[in-house]
């Protein structure tokens, strides 16, 4: 389906109903990492230093422990139906042997851990919409990160099988320590300091 723009603002008119996730593939002109929910197109703003930082830890640090089988990813879309198609700041997701490379998004059932690091103008999708929406989709684990006068605080989640909903397991200051989804020991406190390059 064609976009219909706003003229003055060059925006993308939503049609009837919403935008779908399809749509986001074929839209033109969004800029980088738009999310769908409940069909609004999310711009995002600006990112602080401290997200970036949070987000490239949670990368890598993850990265150098999650077991074979899972693949950590950043910033890339998952499906949850067809009106939201979101962004988690980092998954963690079931390896596909048959990948895409090509690909733009993974559904939400291969998804094992979502990361959203929590931004000034996220808080209220951040705390309240997206956790909702990826318990609906039963991803089993999911963690917020906040920075708290300059230090990162992070919210651990678990769902419910019965309930179908997320229980809190932990709140982490210093030193995130976890079982699951797989054995996991981080020293929060790297996320704030100014690494140096080596001389």
């Amino acid at each position: 389906m064609g976009a219909l723009m706003n003229p003055e603002h060059s925006w993308p008119i939503p049609p009837p109903g919403g935008w779908t996730a399809d749509d986001l593939d074929t839209l033109p002109n969004l800029p980088p990492h738009t999310e769908l929910i409940d069909g609004s197109l999310i711009f995002v703003s600006p990112q602080t230093r401290f997200h970036m930082r949070a987000v490239s830890f949670f990368e890598w640090q993850l990265r150098s422990v999650v077991p074979g089988g899972l693949e950590v990813l950043r910033e890339f879309t998952i499906d949850i139906d067809r009106h939201n198609r979101p962004e988690p700041d980092v998954i963690v997701v079931e390896d596909d042997s048959e990948e895409d490379l090509d690909q733009t998004r993974l559904p939400a059932r291969s998804v094992r851990l979502a990361i959203e690091v929590v931004s000034p103008e996220s808080v209220s999708r951040d705390r309240q919409a997206k956790p909702i929406k990826y318990a609906q989709a039963r991803i089993p684990h999911f963690w917020r990160v906040e920075n708290k006068e300059g230090r990162a605080v992070v919210y651990v989640y678990e769902l419910d099988p019965a309930t179908q909903a997320y229980v809190a397991t932990g709140i982490f200051h210093d030193r995130l320590k976890v079982s699951v989804p797989f054995p996991i020991d981080l020293n929060l406190g790297e996320i704030t300091v100014k690494h140096r390059s080596a001389e």
